[in-house]
């Protein structure tokens, strides 16, 4: 922990917050960073996140270190536009960023809670409803997308790992990918947080507000990206959770109605198309791209090949059919 401290000091005097480093403690940060929590001898915690190279994953998965930056970019703007959508930033600099901490104690993470069998779909109404105000906000914004023209790093962590990596690995269905994949890299109406999964949305005890963090894949694109990731992960755990599959795939629904709802009125039945065209490439790519989910048994991940290869092949128009689509092939 040297080598944070030597880091941390200029940020935490930048923050205003001069007091000793009294304990560190590393905090589990999925595939892309080191998180550590910090402990101030005055009582302040505050978490630091730094982002790595290589990703911590089977393949070899590289991505540019400035995402950093986009990232409390993101946090900052986000914030402005929908309070408390984001962790405040305290600082940022050397490739770390200084953030508000976040306790366990007052906020859940929605992953474990969909994990244990507790799906409460007015979280998903108020993650889709929170995220469209940001997307509506900062749609066809010049400025926005010229502080977020990121195309070469959201190619590298998101469009490559998943859609191309996954039309090498299925060559029957690549045309269809790849056509998917172009759609989404030339689409340019809103600021993307590029990673909306449940694992990075965190649920206030208090209030049931969400708190989205994990911002590295920010990028001025295709808001649908959003909407489709977070809808992905809803389903994939209504593949793996049977008893919980009507109320989560009731969940995906709606938060697809909301999202859509609160788009700009011409923008979206377009929006609506493109999310189910792209969800199923998502889904099969959770199961044979770079990125696979770790929840799946190998029934499981095959029962999602067999419901999301028939998608991809045949896309559905909207999302009514993807779900219904979806709960014919699940049973």
């Amino acid at each position: 922990m040297a080598e944070w401290r030597d880091l941390l000091q200029p940020l935490l005097d930048e923050a205003g917050l001069q007091a000793p480093i009294t304990g560190m403690a590393a905090l589990a940060g999925g595939v892309s960073s080191d998180i550590v929590r910090v402990e101030l001898a005055n009582g302040v915690v505050v978490c630091a996140k730094r982002a790595l190279a290589r990703l911590k994953v089977a393949s070899i998965w590289e991505a540019p270190l400035e995402r950093n930056h986009y990232e409390a970019a993101w946090l900052r703007l986000a914030g402005a536009i929908e309070p408390d959508i984001a962790p405040r930033v305290l600082a940022e600099g050397g490739g770390v960023i200084l953030l508000e901490y976040l306790a366990p104690d007052e906020f859940l993470l929605w992953k474990a809670e969909l994990l244990a069998g507790r799906c409460d779909v007015t979280i998903a109404e108020k993650v889709a409803a929170s995220l469209a105000r940001v997307h509506s906000a900062t749609w066809g914004d010049a400025a926005v997308a010229a502080a977020f023209a990121t195309d070469a790093m959201f190619e590298a962590l998101r469009i490559a790992p998943y859609l191309r990596t996954l039309a090498e690995r299925t060559p029957d269905l690549a045309d269809g990918i790849l056509a998917v994949a172009a759609e989404t890299a030339a689409t340019h109406c809103a600021l993307v947080h590029g990673d909306v999964s449940p694992k990075n949305i965190l649920v206030a005890r208090r209030d049931g507000r969400p708190v989205l963090v994990d911002a590295e894949c920010a990028w001025y694109g295709d808001p649908a990206f959003d909407a489709a990731f977070c809808i992905n992960h809803l389903l994939l755990k209504a593949a793996h959770l049977s008893a919980q599959r009507a109320a989560l795939i009731d969940a995906a629904a709606r938060f697809l109605a909301t999202w859509r709802m609160g788009l700009p009125a011409g923008a979206q039945g377009a929006g609506e198309r493109r999310v189910a065209r792209l969800l199923p490439c998502l889904m099969l790519a959770r199961i044979d791209g770079k990125s696979p989910v770790e929840y799946l048994s190998e029934a499981e991940r095959e029962a999602v090949r067999r419901i999301a290869r028939p998608l991809i092949a045949a896309p559905p128009a909207c999302g009514d059919e993807l779900f219904s689509r979806f709960v014919r092939a699940s049973l």
